[in-house]
């Protein structure tokens, strides 16, 4: 099993390319199942979560080609997704225990082929994600859904039908899902409460290009009016900014200066505000953002998880990290998931002072030095927040169990070797 090595204390200095982002990309490839044409996507992300949606589409009879490209600069892959018809309507255990998001294949096959069998999804153990909102609002367009032997088994007579659909949450995955499933619906569907993420926006200007009515983009309503059927096309992923979030903190918190190329800072306003807030200078350029914290003495603020626009949970466990390094007290507060402190044992191994009150708060305080140690990573997130310790830690942490990283950072530790970080990857192969 691959570990980080990590030796603290450089400061990062230079420029970062921003990848596709994950969380845009594996909705945009099951939309592909939409249409039995071909659909391009471009910037694509080289992670093992995109390997995994590959390989459950292949399983499912999708034809699937790479194709390298450079993008702005960077060396990256298209794929082009093809499924004339298909082999299987079974996305199986084997395959979704490895990854949550591949229950975004519940949409499209249900809308294009009118049944479909899902095994109940996997992912970071990072609290209950139920899958009620989902099949609640399929049940709704007319689909008959039943739960047996650890399956998802969905079908309906004929198309799907409109309907006016009010979310008790602002989902992310399922306004994905039912977006997806609605553009083939008969009649029209409203959506309600519906997330506002920039890659559910993403996702409804693909199918628009597809041939899909969706009206409301970036807006918490969305209207589609179903149509017969879609066509292919080629589509330019969005950068991550979950991504670009993450390598800012790893700026702030070096006290360096990092270029994140290709970052769009429209989707990263609540983080930038924070950022400016401790004491962090950031530029926002028209293709990338500058953040600088040279010379720099931060002070400590209070955050709070949100769903967009407000602070992404998916950036909770980074800023959590950066306040160890700053000045005075800090209350983080997590309202999306229950389980995202799990990494705060790890980092109070390294030094850290924080108090968890429950599963929603910690308090957070600034501490003069943390301390490099073997830790354990617990999920994607708080994988990153650890290489954060280690990168600011005197002397070396050892980051195991780094198989959650390679799930949403595309060539972690060359990007931070770019920019000068002490990192390497080992394994016990190479040991062996």
């Amino acid at each position: 099993m691959d570990r980080l090595r990590i030796k603290g204390g450089n400061k990062l200095k230079g420029k970062i390319y921003i990848s596709g982002a994950k969380n845009a990309a594996l909705p945009l490839i099951c939309a592909s199942l939409l249409t039995d044409e071909a659909v391009t996507l471009t910037n694509m992300p080289l992670l093992s979560d995109i390997r995994s949606m590959n390989a459950l589409l292949e399983q499912l009879g999708t034809k699937i080609e790479s194709h390298d490209e450079i993008v702005d600069g960077n060396a990256c892959k298209s794929y082009t997704y093809h499924t004339p018809k298909f082999e299987s309507l079974v996305a199986p255990y084997d395959y979704v225990r490895k990854m949550r998001a591949s229950y975004y294949v519940l949409g499209p096959l249900l809308a294009r082929q009118g049944y479909v069998e899902l095994s109940l999804p996997g992912g970071c153990a990072i609290g209950a994600r139920p899958m009620d909102i989902h099949l609640s609002a399929l049940e709704q367009m007319g689909a008959n859904i039943e739960i047996k032997n650890g399956y998802v088994i969905a079908k309906v007579d004929g198309r799907l039908k409109g309907a006016h659909l009010v979310f008790k949450i602002a989902s992310v995955g399922a306004t994905c899902n039912v977006l997806m499933a609605a553009v083939l619906a008969e009649g029209e569907t409203i959506i309600e409460n519906a997330a506002r993420e920039p890659e559910i926006g993403d996702l409804a200007k693909m199918l628009n290009s597809m041939g899909a009515k969706i009206s409301g983009i970036d807006t918490s309503v969305l209207k589609v009016e179903g149509v017969e059927r879609l066509h292919g096309t080629t589509h330019k992923i969005i950068a991550d900014r979950i991504e670009a979030g993450s390598y800012a903190v790893a700026a702030a918190i070096t006290r360096g200066c990092i270029e994140l190329v290709n970052a769009q800072a429209e989707t990263l306003q609540t983080p930038i505000k924070l950022l400016r807030q401790t004491g962090v200078n950031v530029e926002e350029r028209e293709h990338s953002i500058v953040v600088d914290a040279e010379g720099c003495e931060l002070v400590g603020q209070d955050l709070m998880t949100d769903y967009y626009p407000g602070f992404p949970t998916d950036l909770q466990a980074q800023f959590l990290t950066l306040m160890l390094t700053a000045r005075g007290a800090s209350m983080v507060t997590e309202t999306i998931f229950e389980n995202r402190f799990m990494h705060v044992p790890e980092l109070l191994r390294m030094g850290a002072n924080i108090n968890v009150h429950g599963h929603a708060s910690a308090i957070v305080r600034g501490v003069d030095k943390l301390y490099g140690a073997p830790v354990m990573a617990t999920d994607l997130r708080a994988s990153f927040a650890l290489v954060l310790a280690g990168l600011v830690a005197e002397g070396e942490t050892i980051v195991n169990r780094i198989y959650h990283l390679d799930r949403g950072y595309e060539k972690l530790e060359e990007k931070l070797r770019g920019v000068g970080a002490d990192i390497v990857r080992e394994s016990d192969k190479e040991e062996e």
